[in-house]
């Protein structure tokens, strides 16, 4: 019966200890919501692209070995998307004015979709790139 007695005390104790550790980390329950991160606007999300466009450029693109070149694809699709998400949220000029851009966009998510750098999705991505950034350069949003 001792033992017993002993392993429950200390079940309870553990039990103790942990609900006190889970309702420690859930916070007040009135706290503020943790901020959002700020919306990058057109300006400077297209600030971010063409930077990345640039950054690519001065690393002489891609090398001939395939495996060489699919990290420097997706740092330029990353600010890509950040870009869509940024008209996305801009209610003037709207979609229409964003079309072409868009479609550029689209250009380089199928390229990725092919996944890992193969020769042929280079153009997609990269070429569809640099279009996009004389897009962004003839049509500044402000």
């Amino acid at each position: 019966m001792g033992k017993q007695w002993g392993n429950a005390v200390t079940w309870a104790v553990f039990t103790a200890a942990v609900i006190t550790v889970v309702s420690g980390c859930g916070g007040n329950a009135e706290a503020e919501p943790a901020a959002k991160p700020k919306q990058a606007t057109v300006a400077e999300a297209t600030a971010v692209f063409q930077d990345a466009v640039v950054d690519f450029d001065l690393t002489d693109g891609c090398p001939p070995a395939a495996e060489e070149c699919w990290d420097k694809m997706l740092a330029v699709m990353k600010p890509a998307r950040e870009l869509r998400t940024a008209m996305n949220a801009q209610k003037d000029p709207g979609p229409e004015f964003y079309s072409e851009a868009y479609a550029l966009i689209d250009e380089m998510e199928l390229g990725a979709a092919v996944g890992e750098d193969v020769a042929s999705n280079r153009p997609q991505i990269l070429g569809s790139a640099h279009e996009l950034s004389d897009w962004l350069d003839e049509h500044p949003v402000k």
